[in-house]
């Protein structure tokens, strides 16, 4: 800690967010096939709720197929049942204990909604990574408060908070746009 604010705390945080932001961003289907598509699932088994790869192996064939190979033959309707009301748009084919997804082409509407999913997931990254800087300019008006730093070194710890969270936000805004150009391809 540079008497006022842990840097290294801060930088793993802004990390934090933009890894979290990657992690939603995988999720998003954007026509090809992947086995991220399907981390969002949670299905009921065993009288809890459990993440799809807890219960299934999930793989990639073909560049527009999923298949899920349910573990215990007692499980693929729940698993079907999970897929289908996920949100996610997609209608899984029973083949015994696998799960064949079809993945259709994307049409112009239902590219421009994942942009627009991609703009929320985005701005929930930016507000984490402000979220940190806030409480790194907290802890610097407790520290100048407490007589730990002066003036001049709140504000030059200030600066490089706020060059922090500035170089995130610009890293988050990449992804987007990279997000947002593969989604938009045809």
């Amino acid at each position: 800690m540079a008497d006022g604010v842990d840097f290294k705390d801060v930088q793993r945080r802004m990390e934090g967010a933009i890894a979290a932001y990657k992690n939603d961003l995988a999720s998003l289907r954007t026509g090809r096939a992947s086995s991220n598509l399907l981390d969002p699932v949670l299905v009921s088994a065993y009288g809890t709720m459990m993440p799809l790869n807890q219960v299934a192996n999930v793989t990639v064939p073909e560049s527009r197929m999923i298949a899920v190979s349910v573990w215990d033959k007692s499980m693929v309707g729940a698993v079907d049942r999970a897929i289908r009301e996920s949100n996610l748009g997609f209608n899984p084919i029973m083949d015994g204990t696998t799960l064949r997804i079809p993945l259709p082409e994307l049409n112009e509407q239902r590219r421009k909604e994942l942009v627009k999913i991609a703009h929320t997931y985005a701005e929930n990254a930016r507000v984490a990574a402000r979220h940190v800087r806030r409480d790194g300019m907290d802890g610097l008006k407790k520290a100048e408060k407490d007589s730990v730093i002066g003036e001049d070194e709140h504000r030059v710890q200030s600066d490089k908070v706020q060059k922090m969270t500035d170089d995130t936000i610009s890293a988050i805004d990449s992804l987007l746009s990279e997000k947002e150009a593969e989604i938009m391809q045809v």
